[in-house]
């Protein structure tokens, strides 16, 4: 696996980091807590991480990311036992440290970590196992030790539990893909990123949608170079 600059720190390349996941499920709330009032911040949430990531100049994402973060921190003190509501906090998380870069984005992304394992303990499957694919980008982007935690056997083992869950998500299957070509194999990067561009649109992540496609499409131009 390529290891990237530190000053550079491409932790969240993406992203994700997620990275728009999945479709929302009554799986990410928990028994007291209101589901009406989790489901509106989570769409709250991914519609605002959306404009950040894809509309915003670049020199104003890591601020704007900041305040995401916040607002998405108090909602999991709020509702603790949503798992949903913990993976948008370590996607919003993550990709902060994406914008950010350099030494700062290392706090960011264990942060990021803690929320994705905190989500995997409440409910695996939420947000059809998104946490599985967030954490597994993590473990492939992120240095390795001693500087990171970074594990390629992790991030393999995380993406694939993810693809066994949501085989025909548009981001399960391109952060595999991503995680392919990062290994060399970029006959099955290509497969996975093909497939990606296949997924089935999802409500309300229109813009989610079309800027990981252009994301896609950008990863399977290199390959082609």
């Amino acid at each position: 696996m390529k290891r990237l600059p530190l000053n550079a720190m491409r932790i969240i390349r993406t992203t994700l980091m997620a990275s728009a996941f999945g479709l929302l499920s009554v799986q990410c709330f928990a028994g007291g807590n209101d589901t009406s009032a989790v489901a509106q911040s989570l769409s709250e949430l991914q519609q605002r991480w959306a404009e950040i990531k894809y509309t915003l100049p670049q020199g104003e994402q890591a601020a704007a990311f900041n305040r995401l973060g916040d607002q998405a921190e108090q909602l999991t003190q709020r509702y603790p036992e949503a798992a949903g509501l913990h993976i948008w906090a370590g996607i919003i998380r993550s990709t902060e440290a994406g914008a950010t870069g350099g030494l700062g984005a290392l706090g960011l992304v264990k942060k990021s970590k803690q929320s994705f394992e905190t989500a995997l303990a409440l409910d695996p499957l939420a947000l059809n196992g998104s946490a599985y694919t967030s954490l597994g980008a993590l473990y492939y982007q992120v240095p390795g030790w001693p500087i990171g935690f970074g594990d390629e056997t992790k991030a393999e083992w995380h993406l694939q539990r993810a693809l066994a869950i949501n085989p025909e998500g548009i981001d399960s299957l391109y952060f595999w893909g991503d995680y392919l070509h990062e290994q060399g194999r970029d006959k099955e990067a290509r497969q996975a990123l093909e497939n990606a561009l296949l997924a089935t649109p999802r409500e309300g992540r229109e813009l989610a949608d079309s800027g990981r496609r252009d994301e896609i499409r950008q990863l399977i131009s290199e390959l082609n170079e």
